[in-house]
């Protein structure tokens, strides 16, 4: 089966850095014991803009979590249509080409979820299949992948569809000025990606087999737990919405852990690290993606993509890898026959690999 298409949608407002610092501190001035703080951990945080689903005067209006999820919903629901659209054009597919909708956020919650609101709007069939997913956190982008892999091993003639909106800017709390919630106002941003996955036998309907170009095979895929360290990232959800749980622990499990699960995880398809020439990986932060850099030797430019997204974008949580994989297919696809590693970690905590060859 390959990835075939995808299509990525941002909200219409962007800010650079420094105007979201100097707002917040405008806003929390009486709340920070120090404004400088603010301003210097985001400047740490490897971000120069991002999208916002709401104008950045507006957000002190929220009023409650229903008021801040109704937001979500109906930005989701309008972001996720673009982006699905944008995924199945070039293939020359249509929603009624899906036979599996994996939907993944953490950002918000809907039920009906959002996915089948969006079968209210656009011509998916009415016997298509739904997963939606809410908890993984910034892991759902690559474990979306690995589930709807998973999904066309079993039914290789269809195409399946996973998309993940998240708009991380409708959960900061104002009544948290906590060094995790600081950081996390400074790197995450909001954003929707969409992934068309085709099976290994799927056809066009009129056109024959899914014209996939330079796009990956999916060969492999490993889900990785890392008992009792539930306390490393998450939220605390209360009665304003989710409250960041972000522990300074985690380039530590990076470092511990990575390589070896990495290293085992080639070794079970007799390749090494040596035999990968791309690796999409979440853009977790500053310090995640140095830790990823050190822990498996990459050379200089092995995550450029990964700082790219983070740069221009932020962290967009589940969509992040999407992003970047986005980005590697249309820009930086690689060579025919060589391989590559997709990846994320998020909640639990967990790591989710997905190995890919072109």
């Amino acid at each position: 089966m390959h990835i075939a298409s995808v299509g990525t949608a941002f909200p219409p407002h962007r800010f650079t850095q420094a105007e979201v610092s100097e707002t917040l501190v405008a806003r929390w001035g009486n709340k920070l014991p120090e404004p400088r703080l603010l301003t210097r951990l985001h400047a740490n945080c490897g971000v120069d803009t991002r999208y916002f689903v709401l104008p950045l005067e507006e957000y002190p209006l929220l009023k409650g979590f229903k008021q801040t999820n109704d937001h979500w919903i109906t930005a989701a629901v309008e972001l996720g249509a673009t982006a699905i659209t944008r995924a199945l054009e070039p293939l020359g597919l249509t929603p009624a080409d899906i036979s599996a909708i994996f939907f993944a956020s953490v950002t918000g919650i809907a039920s009906p979820t959002i996915d089948a609101r969006l079968i209210n709007l656009m011509p998916f069939p009415t016997n298509v299949k739904r997963t939606p997913i809410f908890g993984l956190g910034c892991v759902a982008g690559a474990a979306g992948i690995a589930r709807a892999s998973d999904y066309l091993r079993a039914y290789p003639k269809q195409f399946a569809l996973l998309l993940s909106v998240e708009l991380c800017s409708l959960t900061w709390q104002d009544d948290d000025q906590s060094i995790a919630n600081l950081i996390s106002t400074g790197l995450f941003g909001d954003g929707c990606a969409a992934v068309v996955l085709a099976g290994a036998e799927a056809v066009i309907p009129g056109n024959g087999p899914a014209p996939l170009g330079r796009t990956p095979k999916i060969l492999a895929t490993r889900s990785t737990f890392y008992r009792h360290t539930e306390y490393i990232m998450g939220w605390d959800i209360r009665d304003t919405g989710f409250r960041i749980v972000l522990s300074p622990d985690v380039p530590r499990v990076v470092l511990e852990n990575l390589k070896g699960d990495v290293d085992s995880f080639l070794a079970e398809h007799h390749l090494t690290l040596a035999d990968i020439t791309t690796w999409i990986f979440h853009s977790g932060g500053p310090k995640v993606l140095e830790a990823t850099e050190t822990a498996l030797s990459l050379p200089k430019d092995a995550l450029k993509l990964s700082w790219k997204s983070l740069r221009e974008v932020g962290n967009l949580s589940a969509a992040s890898v999407l992003c970047v994989l986005e980005d590697t297919i249309k820009n930086h696809p690689g060579k025919p026959g060589t391989y590559s590693i997709l990846a994320a970690m998020g909640p639990a905590f967990c790591l989710e690999l997905v190995l890919l060859k072109w």
